[in-house]
């Protein structure tokens, strides 16, 4: 897996070019018709699908609905949809022909900012480590949720994608169909909200993001953290019109061997005091292999003509 990412490495280099190219048709979507037509039916999910982009090929929306993020000594369940979605332009890698850029969504949210509940809030207190089924313990989680996850001590946390020219996100569709090697590469940012903290208090930074390289199959991370496994998950084709596109469920994308940078701007113009605090909570900053993310959920995908063809 070494030797394979290394060589995607040195290909992307060698495309820098390319990358620039392919950034710059990106910005043009912005500018699209908001009355443009847009897909019906089972094609319906790609209606902010970038094609009049320039280089656009696929059509891509996935949703995970399932699973964890784990940065240092904070595990963030997953317990909302997030949704990826967007276009996606070929990377002209030689070695793949199913290697992409991926290309922003028309309205720009290519990444939902859907904001996940910290468990235990601004205090860490953990709720969810009252163990049991009985009545008197569902409702000691409850109570334990009113007072320490409410709107002044609960404190969110959403994922933002940095994407930039030069670290673009990428779907190798050849990987995550054999589960092996990197499907998903995601430069990312962590946005923790709570009335104390300001605005401004982020994990990861476009010049610093949490990069992962999310994999349907074997991860080799560091210790302390052991191999975890995603999975492909089950494909079926959805029809409309004589046109396919196709769907991956029960999909599972991980990583385990990324680390998290310490947190920045926390308490706005007390942030030389907050940082600190924060970073003491949550065990930043985190080396690789003391960190995972697991995305559970789904993956469509269509070429822009069936989607196109699809939007009367």
């Amino acid at each position: 897996m070494t030797s394979r990412t290394g060589r995607r490495t040195a290909a992307r280099r060698r495309r820098g070019f390319i990358v620039a190219l392919a950034v710059t048709a990106l910005a043009s979507f912005a500018f699209a018709s908001s009355a443009a037509a847009e897909p019906k039916g089972v094609f319906s999910v790609f209606s902010d699908c970038p094609t009049t982009t320039p280089g656009v090929a696929l059509c891509i929306y996935g949703v995970t609905t399932s699973g964890e993020f784990s940065l240092g000594k904070t595990k963030v369940p997953i317990n909302k949809t997030i949704t990826i979605q967007g276009g996606a332009i070929p990377t002209g890698n030689p070695e793949n022909g199913k290697e992409y850029f991926l290309a922003p969504a028309k309205d720009g949210n290519s990444l939902s900012k859907t904001a996940l509940n910290v468990p235990g809030g601004i205090f860490g207190i953990n709720c969810y480590e009252i163990k049991g089924e009985g009545w008197l313990e569902n409702a000691a989680r409850v109570l334990c949720k009113e007072i320490f996850e409410n709107a002044y001590t609960g404190v969110t946390a959403t994922t933002e994608l940095v994407a930039t020219p030069t670290n673009p996100p990428i779907l190798d569709l050849v990987a995550l169909s054999q589960e092996e090697g990197t499907a998903l590469t995601l430069p990312v940012r962590v946005h923790l909200k709570n009335p104390l903290l300001g605005n401004t208090c982020y994990i990861g930074s476009t010049a610093h993001p949490i990069q992962l390289h999310l994999t349907t199959g074997a991860t080799a991370p560091p210790p302390p953290n052991k191999s975890i496994h995603g999975a492909r998950g089950q494909a079926e084709t959805l029809e409309r019109n004589e046109e396919f596109m196709l769907r991956l469920y029960n999909n599972s994308l991980v990583d385990n061997s990324f680390a998290a940078p310490g947190a920045e701007g926390c308490g706005e113009a007390f942030a030389f005091l907050i940082d600190p605090l924060i970073d003491a909570k949550i065990g930043l900053p985190s080396a690789a292999g003391h960190n995972s993310a697991i995305l559970s959920g789904e993956l469509k995908s269509a070429t822009v003509e069936a989607v196109e063809a699809n939007e009367t």
